[in-house]
């Protein structure tokens, strides 16, 4: 399987994403994280040790002018459109138990259409896991699909939106949804998080009918205790754990 991750910042994406992640381990799959978010820390989520200390594709400089041969933050002349990446998910990835994690980092300068050495090579990993690598791949993006390509999106079997109760979160999900459309990305479904009980699912279930919903996940103070203690979502006692492994056997 090919998953993507998205939302409106807040929403509990990547706690989301890294307890699908830890779940698809957890039976058996090898799975390759790709934190695509620069906003997020998926590694930490992970309970990956030293997650600070991961660097950002985006940022090494000298691997990026090694494969594109231009220097990084230079806009103009000529540098290789098909880098070399296929040796990368061994090479620079953080490891946990069935799952090797690669952190994208993000593209400081330009629009997302900008045509730089770094871009050029993050959509050239992002086209390599997607079509080519036989894992599970799970991406947590950022609130759109920048990192996605036409034809990588035409290879991801399923965009999940992680919504919470609220008309931000419903009016991303709609943004995104526009986005992913006018790259043929059609299989899109809803995970509702932060439910407090059947008013909010009714809520979303109202304002998003007609979008696929995978699932529910609780509001939990767990959750929140976990991330002030600086551990996994998947390493605590919350009842979201068996609802994520119920959205994997949808899956």
């Amino acid at each position: 399987m090919k998953l993507a991750v998205s939302g409106k910042g807040g929403v509990g994406k990547t706690t989301f994403s890294s307890l699908l992640i830890r779940s698809l381990s957890a039976q058996g799959k090898k799975v390759l994280a790709i934190d695509a978010d620069p906003d997020a820390n998926l590694a930490a989520a992970l309970g990956i040790a030293d997650a600070d200390k991961i660097t950002p594709i985006a940022e090494m400089k000298e691997l990026i002018f090694e494969r594109t041969e231009a220097r990084p933050g230079t806009v103009g002349g000529f540098f290789k459109l098909n880098p070399k990446v296929d040796d990368l998910p061994e090479k620079l990835s953080a490891r946990l138990e069935n799952i090797k994690l690669m952190r994208l980092g993000g593209v400081k300068k330009g629009g997302a259409g900008c045509i730089c050495p770094e871009s050029t090579m993050l959509r050239a990993l992002v086209m390599h896991v997607v079509l080519l690598r036989d894992e599970v791949v799970v991406m947590d993006m950022e609130a759109g699909i920048e990192h996605l390509g036409r034809g990588t999106a035409r290879a991801v079997d399923r965009l999940m939106v992680v919504v919470e109760p609220g008309r931000r979160s419903i009016d991303t999900a709609e943004h995104i949804r526009r986005l992913a459309a006018e790259i043929g990305l059609t299989r899109i479904a809803v995970v509702g998080n932060k439910i407090r009980g059947p008013a909010d699912e009714e809520f979303l279930k109202k304002h998003l009918r007609d979008f696929e919903f995978l699932g529910f996940l609780p509001y939990d103070d767990q959750l929140i205790e976990a991330d002030l203690r600086g551990i996994s979502p998947y390493d605590s006692d919350s009842p979201a754990k068996q609802r994520v492994a119920e959205m994997v056997g949808k899956l």
